[in-house]
């Protein structure tokens, strides 16, 4: 049985309708409808669903409950992101613009878990079987349990995968590969959907581990519709300036563990090295004795990291000043700010201000908020601040300095670094210990950190 059905998509978020529209009511994003034309065969006995059992429904207090196993990648960072390794039979989803270094990772984690003994198959879409080879050499990547497959017709590839049984499946990337019966272009709504959904039960009916690479829109969201984010167990995000040499992997969604995790890697010419310290890397160019730089501890998951924070103040020459921040939200910045202005009697409406995270990083934590406002005030009365300082809190509207958590685990990365001395929220430090050699400054106002600070 043939069924025809026309429908419009939006090649930018993937929202469908049956008529066609100049502005797509789900992104707001202009000429991105699209037509397609689905022409679906099926057949009888043919399931549509991702499952299909004849089990009877059972009380939860009943299903019996057990740790999943997970297959450790070789590679401690991605291992952290993804929750302690990836597990059999997941469906993982990994973006990021173009050479950022996607498969890269992909190709030395693939080499990782040959060398450990595991049956792995690589299929790409967008290389050649040689071009493959060539970057695989050129990464140390060259392993006898890893195969290669250069294929985008999904029964093809199903072939291979009935045929060579493997315990962890890479394709690159999903928006190449397509189904004959759906007569929809490759990288296609229809196209990713359906191949998505054929992948996912590869991989729970053969408790294979999957990784799809999905290509990235402008906007720097996962192409195609959201539904394929929804499908898959998890998806990273490989992310990156194009003139640093760093990437960070981050989590979105991760149904075994959290996402709160960041794996943090470095580019060079042999691959993608892993960042086992990142407090180090991006404090090892900063300046000493200079107004306006603070170093500032945050957390990313159970990670702790020493960052530098920039702040620059400087006479404008335009009726409104202007407000940039870059790894900071700028929204958190002005009211720091306006903090500043009614609570310590700064004058900074005739002030440009620019804050920086250095490295380009990115922290949207609110205990970075006294590290702004220290910053903001040494450069604004050309004070340096001391260099062996480490300044976190979260700062209220009233100008008191609130309590963060995890306080311990940031105070022992300063001391391994060899900071003297931490400003701190006061009610931060109660019910730990601090380690030997370091100095702890409690403060309450924004006033009592910029009298420590500025001193």
């Amino acid at each position: 049985m043939v069924k025809v059905k026309t429908k419009f998509f939006c090649t930018e978020c993937g929202y469908e309708s049956p008529k066609w529209y100049g502005k797509c009511p789900g992104c707001g994003s202009w000429n991105s409808m699209v037509e397609e034309t689905e022409k679906v065969v099926k057949t009888q006995g043919m399931s549509s669903g991702l499952f299909h059992t004849k089990e009877k429904p059972l009380p939860i207090i009943n299903i019996e409950s057990g740790k999943e196993p997970r297959i450790v990648t070789g590679i401690g960072e991605l291992n952290r992101v993804l929750g302690g390794g990836v597990v059999p039979g997941s469906l993982v989803l990994v973006g990021g613009d173009p050479g950022i270094g996607k498969s890269t990772l992909l190709l030395q984690t693939s080499h990782e878990m040959a060398q450990a003994g595991l049956k792995v198959l690589y299929i790409s879409g967008e290389e050649s079987i040689r071009q493959t080879k060539l970057r695989a050499e050129r990464l140390g990547a060259l392993s006898q349990e890893l195969y290669v497959l250069c294929e985008s017709d999904m029964e093809a590839i199903e072939s291979a995968i009935d045929e060579l049984k493997p315990n962890f499946l890479v394709i690159d990337s999903i928006q190449t590969v397509y189904l004959p019966e759906v007569t929809s272009a490759p990288g296609s709504v229809s196209q990713v959907r359906e191949c998505t959904a054929r992948f996912m039960r590869i991989a729970k009916g053969q408790g294979i581990a999957t990784v799809l690479v999905g290509h990235v829109t402008k906007e720097g969201a996962i192409a195609g519709p959201r539904l394929l984010e929804h499908m898959v167990d998890c998806v990273l995000y490989f992310e990156g300036e194009r003139h640093h040499s760093y990437r960070l992997l981050r989590a979105v969604k991760n149904r075994f563990g959290s996402t709160n995790e960041i794996g943090i890697f470095e580019m060079n010419e042999s691959g993608l090295t892993e960042v086992t310290n990142p407090s180090e890397l991006f404090l090892s160019e900063r300046p000493l004795g200079v107004a306006g730089s603070t170093v500032v501890a945050s957390m990313e998951g159970t990670r702790p990291m020493l960052v530098e924070l920039q702040a620059l103040i400087a006479s404008t020459h335009f009726p409104s000043p202007r407000r940039m921040a870059t790894g900071v939200d700028h929204h958190r910045m002005g009211l720091i700010i306006a903090v500043l202005e009614k609570r310590m009697g700064m004058f900074l409406q005739n002030q440009d201000a620019y804050v920086n995270l250095a490295g380009g990083v990115k922290l949207d934590e609110p205990a970075v908020d006294l590290a702004i406002a220290v910053s903001i005030a040494s450069s604004f009365r050309d004070i340096p601040t001391k260099p062996d300082d480490v300044i976190f809190g979260e700062v209220g509207l009233t100008g008191e300095v609130r309590a963060v958590s995890r306080a311990e685990q940031r105070v022992k990365e300063a001391a391994k670094l060899g900071f003297k001395r931490v400003i701190l929220p006061e009610k931060s430090m109660k019910g730990w210990q601090s380690p030997a050699g370091i100095q702890l400054i409690g403060v309450n106002t924004v006033a009592d950190a910029l009298a420590v600070a500025l001193d």
